[in-house]
Formats: C-alpha cells, structure tokens, sequence
C-alpha cells in the first residue's frame, strides 16, 4: 500500500517555511502550522483554527498528517509498558515501546523496517533489513504516544501504576534498525524533536545506539545537539564480538575504541556500553576482565542487560547470580555500572524482542492512512 501524499512530519521547519512561501502564505504561517503540529499535537488539519479554512484545505490535499496506522497495542500485565505495533503506508510494519516510570516516560523508537546488523541473538535482526524509515515516519511513533499521554485519562487507563502522566521525557533509538545506517533521517528527526518552537524535548534527553558504525560515531561527534551516545557491546575480545555482532569484522575493536575516544574528546560527552549477558557465552570472569581492559580510561558507563529470551533462540539470558558477580567485577575495577530494569518481556517489549510481524494483514490499516 501506499499514499501519493507524504507526511506532513516529514518537514523540517525550513522546509515547511518554504513550502508556505511557495503558496504565496505570509512566513508566520509555518510558525503557526509547527505549533500545532508539535505543541497542540493536532490530530485534523481541520483543528488548526487560527489558520485561513483554504489553507488548511491545501494542507489536507497535499500532505497526510499521520504516516503511520496502529495495527495493535499490546499492555503489560503491570501497564507500565506497552507496545505499538504500526502499519506503514507501503504496508510494512514497525514496532515502538513507551516505557513508564515513576517519574520518566521512556519512547523506544524505531529506525528502520527490520535490521541489516544480523546479531544472531536479535528477533529484528533475524528478521533482516527492508527499508530505512523516513524521518515522518520516525517522528510520528513518538507523536503517537505524544497524544496517548496528553490525553485527561483515556477509557480504560484508570488503573495505571502511577499517576497519568502527560508528556514524553526520554526518546532511545533501541527500536527496530541501526540508527547509524540511517544517519540523515534519523538526525532530521531529532532536530524536529528538540526544536524549541514545537516539541522541545531536550537533546540530553535523547540516545542514539548503534552496535559501532564508525563513519557514524565520528559524524555524531560533529554534531551540536548534546545527544547521548550508547554502544552495543555485548563482547570486549574481537573474536566473540565477530560472533555476536558481524559489523566488528567490518570496524573492529580497536577502530571502534579509537572512533570513541575521539568522540568523547570532541563532546567531552561519557559513552554508555550496553552489553548484554548471555549464559555461558560471554558472562564469565574472564569476560568481565576483558571489558575492565578495554574501557579502562575511557569515559564510559557500562549497562548490563540481563538477556531477553527470542522464542525459538538458543541465547539464554545469564542467572541472577552471574549478572550480579559481573557487574561486582565492574564495580570493583571503577567501571560506573548499572543492570538495566527488565520491561515488557511479557509482551514481547524487551531490547532484542522487536521484530517485524510479517504476514500481518495490514491492508485496511493502511488505507485508513487516506481519513487524514
């Protein structure tokens, strides 16, 4: 399926600016149509009241407001977690995670259709690459939720853990793809998410992570947007990670710690380290010696995340009693060390869980794209 119009979202400022010039609009126009956009959340060209009804017209025949179509929503037995899974206009699919917390309101976005990296421990990576997802696409799973959360108390949402809160505070890029292989939408998308005339959501509040594109590490480092930086580790010898994540045949250890390093020394930003602990493959003393080796020195964090089970995976995630002498090990060398709070494994939610759902009949989903 798909739409000869394209999303709105797609636009960055300028863009709009110059499209609304082109129709002969006065340029305080783009500043009214962002902020409904990004601030009042607009679900209609329609709502955007202030604007001349013929406007607004235009608008509607030219651009859709909403590239993407929830399919289903799947909730946590405790609701903390849930988990969208959306119908893209050409008919692929993608998932995202809003995670609550008691005072954070953690998106989990995606990058891409699936994921070319072939971590073998992944379910997206299991489901191979399809397409990059354009920067409408990528901003419009946090503008979803975005509305989810401003509402007063959605039917059936009484019952929540914590108070309703109203707002997204955090945005990961730990959805489905690498980041750093969509570099130019994915940074669009963040520079609409944090401009302060719309959305606003600080860039310190953002965190791009890739498995270790070095091209990509060494352009973030660039950037002026103090968006934090998270590596896929899940291995601290070559030999395991050519393994575990493929791409470190491409950009080995040694490229990857370099590319780091001068990352931090460009950003004087600390770099976090996800890695995650799989039974008997890389949860040993050994193992957690040879991470003290390699982030010795280096302005890092380690974030130690017990193993989502994959159905069908034969990766076990590591006992209770490996993670904590792990991250001792860690904590005893002067590594800052945390082990990430478990989400949403019973909906399938959990890093490494994410996958495209093909064979999912997505047809009227996303005709419905048309109704705005």
């Amino acid at each position: 399926m798909s739409t000869e119009r394209p999303s709105i979202y797609d636009l960055s400022y300028q863009e709009l600016e110059e499209t609304l010039k082109a129709w002969g609009q006065p340029r305080y126009r783009a500043r009214q149509v962002w902020e409904w956009l990004y601030v009042s959340l607009v679900d209609d060209f329609q709502a955007m009241t202030n604007l001349p009804k013929a406007l607004r017209g235009q608008l509607a025949e030219s651009f859709t407001l909403m590239p993407l179509n929830l399919v289903t929503e799947a909730v946590s037995s405790n609701r903390w977690t849930r988990k969208a899974l959306f119908a893209l206009p050409d008919g692929e699919t993608v998932e995202t995670v809003l995670m609550l917390y008691e005072k954070r309101r953690t998106l989990c976005i995606s990058s891409q259709v699936g994921c070319g990296m072939g971590c073998p421990f992944c379910a997206t990576g299991l489901s191979g690459f399809t397409r990059n997802l354009t920067a409408g696409e990528i901003v419009a799973q946090v503008i979803h939720y975005a509305r989810w959360l401003a509402q007063p108390d959605a039917a059936g949402d009484g019952d929540l853990p914590i108070a309703r809160p109203t707002r997204v505070t955090n945005v990961v890029f730990m959805g489905m793809g690498e980041p750093m292989a969509n570099y130019d939408r994915v940074w669009k998308a963040i520079r609409t998410l944090t401009d302060k005339r719309g959305f606003n959501l600080g860039a310190r509040h953002i965190t791009v992570s890739t498995v270790g594109l070095v091209p990509g590490i060494l352009r973030m480092a660039q950037e002026p947007l103090q968006v934090r930086l998270a590596i896929s580790l899940h291995a601290a010898e070559d030999e395991l990670r050519n393994f575990l994540v493929p791409i470190n045949q491409r950009y080995p250890l040694n490229e990857l710690m370099r590319a780091v390093r001068e990352y931090i020394r460009q950003t004087g930003r600390r770099v976090t380290f996800e890695y995650a602990l799989m039974r008997g493959i890389n949860d040993k003393p050994e193992h957690a010696r040879a991470l003290i080796r390699l982030l010795k020195d280096v302005l890092a964090h380690v974030n130690l995340i017990p193993l989502n089970p994959v159905e069908g995976s034969p990766f076990q995630p590591s006992t209770r009693q490996d993670t904590v002498r792990f991250a001792r090990q860690l904590e005893e060398a002067g590594i800052p060390v945390t082990v990430r709070l478990r989400r949403g494994l019973d909906i399938h939610a959990g890093c490494g869980q994410l996958r495209r759902h093909v064979g999912v009949d997505v047809g009227p989903m996303a005709r419905q794209n048309s109704a705005t």
